[in-house]
């Protein structure tokens, strides 16, 4: 028989699970900065682990000594990245410094009523694609020192996370025997063994997955700077390895690698002719740059990602696909890693579906 005690029990434990709920979520709100640190330290550490092993295993390192030389290995490459970026920041500081809307409002006004000259000489009215007065008065050219103060503010914080995450892939590299036997003490027994290998199993292909991942980086990286050099676009490195970072999100990343391509392109020839050297430059590097992607598309990508996860390539496009229809472009970036997860989980624990049994037959 139900009672007003038992009712107003089940309406106390139920807004009692309401504020505790809230009080987690607000807690992990708060430390987001804190878990994107655990994020990419444990991004790193399954990276890490195989330059750790080979340290052990080849060259006779204890497990200390590997531990170190996998995160100074890291710190080199990461300020090898950094490096890339100086001669823009000294070619470029006096500017900043001396930031001028008006100028950068001039200089795109010009390369508008470039290319207004341009529709005009084949009889196309330009005034009608392109009204430079409404266009222009409604860009606020007041953002742009507003978006270079974020970005400092965002590079004065770097420091903290870099050597925040370096510390914690420290110990996530040197400690990680410790926390798999600290885990599964909290394992239950009866999944401990399914659970352990599921975990080894994961580790083998995620490892695998972020390297492959970094080896696509680089080979898009390399055919970009190619097609940069080729039409002498300044700062060619940094624009390619801006543009190649963009490939982290599949499908549309590339998509915007090509339109920053063109917008830097156009910018750094902004003297020039438009008819005969502007716009022919800006073409052949959009060219250029759809054929690489074209070529990573369907070549570098499936190949790298299939043999990493141990998918076929329809089956990644697939997951990637519908990742991105559910949860955007962070579901497009996860949506290969997490699909790993549950293929190892459900082969492990369900290996007599059907299904399973099908998506899992290479694992």
């Amino acid at each position: 028989m139900i009672t007003s005690k038992t009712i107003s029990n089940g309406i106390l434990r139920a807004l009692l699970t309401v504020v505790l709920s809230s009080l987690i979520f607000y807690f992990f709100y708060k430390i987001q900065s804190v878990l994107i640190y655990l994020a990419i330290s444990l991004i790193l550490t399954l990276i890490g682990l195989p330059i750790l092993q080979f340290f052990k295993k080849r060259l006779k390192f204890n497990h200390l000594f590997a531990s170190t030389a996998t995160i100074v290995i890291f710190i080199l490459i990461i300020l090898g990245f950094l490096m890339m970026f100086i001669p823009l920041i000294l070619s470029q500081g006096h500017n900043l410094s001396l930031l001028n809307t008006t100028a950068i409002e001039n200089n795109i006004i010009q390369l508008m009523n470039q290319f207004a000259l341009f529709l005009d000489s084949y009889q196309i009215d330009s005034s009608a694609m392109l009204k430079e007065a409404n266009i222009t008065s409604k860009i606020n050219f007041n953002l742009i020192p507003n978006f270079l103060n974020t970005i400092i503010g965002t590079i004065s914080s770097f420091g903290i996370g870099f050597g925040a995450v370096l510390f914690i892939t420290f110990f996530f590299l040197k400690d990680r025997v410790v926390f798999m036997k600290g885990a599964r003490k909290l394992m239950p027994d009866s999944h401990e063994d399914k659970i352990l290998n599921s975990l080894d199993k994961i580790n083998y292909l995620l490892s695998r997955y972020f390297i492959g991942l970094l080896l696509q980086l680089f080979i898009v990286f390399i055919l970009y700077l190619i097609v940069l050099v080729i039409f002498g676009i300044p700062n060619a490195a940094i624009i390619a390895f801006l543009c190649a970072l963009l490939n982290i999100i599949p499908y549309i990343g590339p998509v915007i690698a090509s339109v920053l391509a063109a917008i830097l392109t156009m910018m750094s020839n902004l003297g020039s002719d438009f008819q005969s050297e502007l716009l022919p430059t800006t073409i052949y590097v959009l060219i250029g740059f759809w054929i690489i992607q074209i070529i990573d598309n369907n070549l570098s990508q499936p190949i790298i990602f299939s043999k990493s996860v141990s998918s076929h390539p329809l089956e990644i496009f697939l997951v990637i696909l519908i990742a991105g229809y559910l949860f955007g472009v962070l579901g497009m970036i996860v949506a290969v890693p997490f699909y790993t997860i549950v293929k190892v989980i459900g082969k492990e624990f369900f290996p007599e579906n059907m299904i399973i049994r099908l998506l899992t037959k290479n694992l």
